[in-house]
């Protein structure tokens, strides 16, 4: 009886195993599928596109009304800002999309 214990016990082990190598082998799969139609991009276009980005951001100015926000004060009479928002992405949108646009020219391939 010990040895039909251990057998199972090992079969057991070895299943899971298996289980959890065909659940590594799934996500790996399910990943390519995700990527399968995705257009390629070279790791020099990633890093330029990165940089125009931060160009774009670095260029639009922020004042205290374009944003929202919201204090309260603690026992000890301490301001804290606990949230605050932007109001508007469209100057950022229009600055980022403004830089991508002077360095790529755009196609349409549907023609």
């Amino acid at each position: 009886m010990n040895e039909s214990k251990e057998l199972l016990e090992a079969t057991i082990k070895g299943l899971k195993e298996k289980v959890s190598q065909l659940n590594n082998d799934l996500t790996t799969k399910e990943k390519e599928l995700e990527n399968v139609n995705k257009p390629e991009m070279t790791a020099e276009m990633y890093e330029q596109i990165k940089d125009l980005i931060e160009t774009g951001v670095d260029q639009v100015n922020i004042s205290e009304d374009d944003l929202d926000f919201n204090c309260d004060m603690d026992y000890d009479r301490k301001v804290n800002l606990y949230d605050f928002s932007l109001n508007d992405s469209y100057a950022f949108t229009s600055a980022i999309m403004s830089e991508i646009n002077s360095h790529y020219k755009i196609v349409d391939k549907s023609e």
